[in-house]
């Protein structure tokens, strides 16, 4: 069917022993050759036959010796069958990235495809609250295809997106993910999926069932924590102790839709902890991906995508998209007295100073590959003051030790000064959560010593995956303006320079916080009690903007503009929503409003009762752009473990200056309007919810 496809869920366990060497190959590994007579025999090579029914083939002429072996990541050969080794590991989570530890995947270096587009990392990219920004980076499944048909890569799944919530803001992949929000995170990885698979924007399949490349979304349940990643089968016995033995494990595996791991699969069998038909479903949907893929069809030079080569790696069409997802992504933090944009023809000096201002490789975040070309901050700075003066201030972003006289004699003769900060891999990372909110080591006392110096209010630019607490930052004069840029990509330092100088507005363009930054005391939160909803009598304020009670130095959404915008609800189309019937909750307690379990209202009537927002936006401002608008909905009666609010939908729309257009949203109540009880059950309460759109609110009434 259109449009539907099945997700497959992998546990990683890598080839054991040394493996064998890559080899340089000169055309893609491929299945079922015209020109050996053996495989004509096998239904599995008949293209004309549905995939269902050339995979079930496929299964049944495997020895149980060869299944167990196919459940890894590095699928060996089959020799006897011309099936070739396949790789399911590579990464694209942003661009095609390197594999450093598997033996086989993605190859660059003295190939024909040396460098790959590395678009901005995903919470950046999460900030223009764009989906179709998000659909068009999916390119990296074209890149991909690319780099198959040159014979670069012998697998074409690719461990991408990362759709876990980023609950916690010292998770050190926090990073890989579009934020904190569920719509948000659902939507990005919907459009993401399907730019990478080949699919349109509204999930149509182009090509039937074809690919053109696999993907997967990741990870796992608590996967905020880290050290709770690969090698899951081997967490839930040894570090967990759910599952009493290593062939429980397997069999708790298997049974819930994970589709390979190999060690104790044959134990778990003998000892009837799970059976070979649960074996051969996952098999089936292994090879169901790879014959999707086109890699059982015969030569690939003569399938589909075979037209996909290297000119459509490094594009011009695939760099400008990199540089428009990070203009759309970079956030305007603060921007006093409307310090920025800086005038190019009015500044004769420039002091650009801090760790990251001239190194290109933290541009890129995690999971990066070769780069098409990169830039650091002081040289995209320099294409518009040449003349521009540099100074690291610290040996790293580590800063243990800030070397402050040069810095400071610096912002004491410059015009102006742009101080390049933040966080780097050393800082947040897989495998590395942060102990911290704020920034690191002696960066906040090389700063504010830099600010102090300076003629007039600093530019601040920050660099990082996660929250930050800035609050000395937000609350000093002499810090005119603060960008938080994320991992920007090839194109950030282009994209960073180009709003500093005005070329781009940045809140015209996106910009927004997918997350909310909370001050240093929400360490004190333990990072093992995951819990969204706040408990006062452990200190827990709760988590993320829909539960977090705390204070905040930015709340989600968050982001200035050069322009200003007004907004008005132009028109509601229900006013009043009424869901009564006999199944209707009337609790016990007067005070507490009566309420509808959503299972009961059932699924047509639910469609029947979603209705229309129609939302004025004005750009109030003298520039140009696009600008995110989110609408939120809120409980009039907040409390009893209600979200504080909730988003509910989001656009984008294109405005000139002093331009007015309108928006349209479709509200499904049973999905925007219903919040979870305290047995995690979808209910409609009795009651006012309120719609809100920035500074303005609309009541729609719920009638159980």
């Amino acid at each position: 069917m259109a449009g539907k496809h099945p997700v497959l869920l992998f546990a990683r366990q890598t080839k054991q022993g040394n493996g064998r060497p890559r080899k340089q190959a000169s055309q893609p590994p491929y299945s079922c050759d015209s020109s050996d007579p053996s495989t004509k025999t096998y239904d599995f090579c008949k293209t004309t036959l549905p995939i269902s029914r050339r995979a079930e083939d496929l299964v049944s002429r495997l020895t149980f010796e060869e299944k167990a072996t196919q459940l890894v990541d590095t699928s060996p050969a089959i020799p006897r069958l011309g099936i070739p080794a396949y790789e399911w590991w590579s990464e694209g989570l942003h661009g095609i990235g390197f594999l450093t530890r598997v033996q086989q995947g993605i190859s660059f270096f003295n190939r024909t495809i040396q460098h790959a587009t590395s678009f901005p990392q995903v919470i950046l990219t999460a900030a223009s609250f764009d989906a179709h920004i998000w659909y068009r980076i999916g390119q990296v499944g074209k890149e991909a295809r690319a780099l198959y048909n040159a014979g670069q890569v012998t697998g074409l799944g690719f461990w991408a997106p990362n759709v876990n919530i980023f609950r916690d803001p010292r998770w050190g992949r926090g990073q890989e993910t579009p934020g904190e929000d569920p719509l948000v995170v659902g939507k990005y990885g919907a459009s993401f999926v399907r730019g990478v698979q080949g699919d349109s924007f509204e999930g149509e399949s182009t090509l039937g069932d074809h690919l053109q490349a696999s993907a997967c979304c990741k990870h796992y349940t608590a996967h905020d924590l880290d050290n709770w990643d690969c090698d899951a089968v081997n967490v839930l016995h040894v570090e967990q102790k759910y599952a009493k033995t290593p062939e429980d494990a397997v069999a708790d595996a298997l049974k819930s839709g994970i589709s390979y791991l190999r060690n104790y699969t044959k134990s778990a069998v003998e000892k009837k902890k799970v059976t070979v038909s649960e074996i051969d479903r996952a098999l089936h949907n292994l090879f169901s991906t790879r014959m999707r893929l086109g890699l059982f069809n015969g030569d690939p030079t003569k399938q589909l995508y075979s037209d996909i080569g290297p000119d459509q790696v490094c594009s011009q069409e695939h760099q400008a998209l990199a540089l428009e997802a990070a203009l759309d992504g970079i956030v305007l933090l603060k921007n006093a007295d409307r310090l920025l944009p800086l005038s190019k023809s009015g500044i004769s000096s420039l002091a650009v100073i801090g760790p990251n201002a001239h190194n290109s490789t933290n541009l890129l975040g995690n999971y990066f590959g070769p780069a098409c070309k990169n830039v650091t901050i002081l040289e995209g700075l320099r294409n518009y003051v040449s003349s521009a003066s540099y100074e690291k201030g610290c040996n790293n972003v580590s800063c243990t030790s800030a070397a402050k006289k040069k810095p400071v004699e610096m912002a004491q003769t410059e015009d102006q000064v742009i101080l390049v900060m933040g966080l780097d891999q050393s800082q947040e990372k897989e495998r590395l959560d942060r102990m911290d909110l704020v920034l690191p080591g002696k960066q906040p006392t090389l700063i504010t010593a830099v600010a102090k110096a300076a003629k007039r209010p600093i530019v601040l630019v920050l660099l990082g995956g996660s929250p930050m607490d800035v609050t000395f930052a937000k609350n000093n004069r002499k810090i005119g303006s603060i960008l938080w840029a994320g991992y920007p990509g090839q194109a950030g330092a282009t994209a960073l320079a180009q709003i500093i100088f005005g070329e781009h507005n940045p809140g015209n363009a996106g910009g927004r916080l997918p997350m909310t930054w909370y001050p240093q005391d929400f360490t004190k939160v333990p990072m093992t009690d995951m819990r969204m909803r706040p408990q006062p009598s452990t200190g827990n304020p709760g988590r993320t903007y829909r539960f977090y009670e705390g204070e905040k130095v930015f709340e989600f959404g968050y982001g200035l503009s050069y322009s200003d915008y007004s907004y008005t609800f132009a028109s509601v189309a229900q006013n009043q929503l009424n869901v009564k019937d006999s199944s209707n909750q009337q609790p016990e307690n007067s005070e507490t409003p009566g309420y509808k379990l959503v299972s009961d209202i059932g699924e047509e009537q639910c469609e029947n009762i979603k209705f229309k927002v129609t939302v004025s936006v004005k750009n109030e401002g003298q520039m140009a752009g696009k600008h995110p608008v989110l609408l939120f909905a809120r409980h009039a009666k907040p409390g009893k473990g209600r979200p504080i609010k909730k988003l509910v939908g989001f656009q984008t729309v294109k405005l000139g200056a002093g331009e007015k257009t309108e928006i349209e949203y479709e509200l499904s109540p049973c999905e925007h309007l219903s919040s979870a009880n305290e047995d995690g059950v979808m209910v409609m309460e009795e009651g006012s919810q309120i719609l809100l759109v920035g500074d303005k609110e609309h009541p729609v009434t719920i009638i159980v």
